[in-house]
């Protein structure tokens, strides 16, 4: 059992990041997915993760 974890400021680059790692030959356990949000100054910060539990099929 293995684990990828994935970090990102946009969802869309989430997205493109975890579809392309599920692409590869594996058998997927679970995925978890967050969102967390905080103040900076004035800008509210995103924070997107996702971590992928998986088996390699090696």
């Amino acid at each position: 059992m293995r684990v990828k974890v994935f970090d990102f400021e946009d969802e869309k680059d989430l997205e493109e990041a975890v579809n392309a790692f599920l692409s590869q030959d594996m058998d997927v356990i679970d995925i978890k997915y967050q969102v967390s949000s905080s103040v900076y100054s004035e800008e509210q910060i995103y924070c997107f993760s996702a971590m992928i539990i998986y088996s390699s099929k090696e």
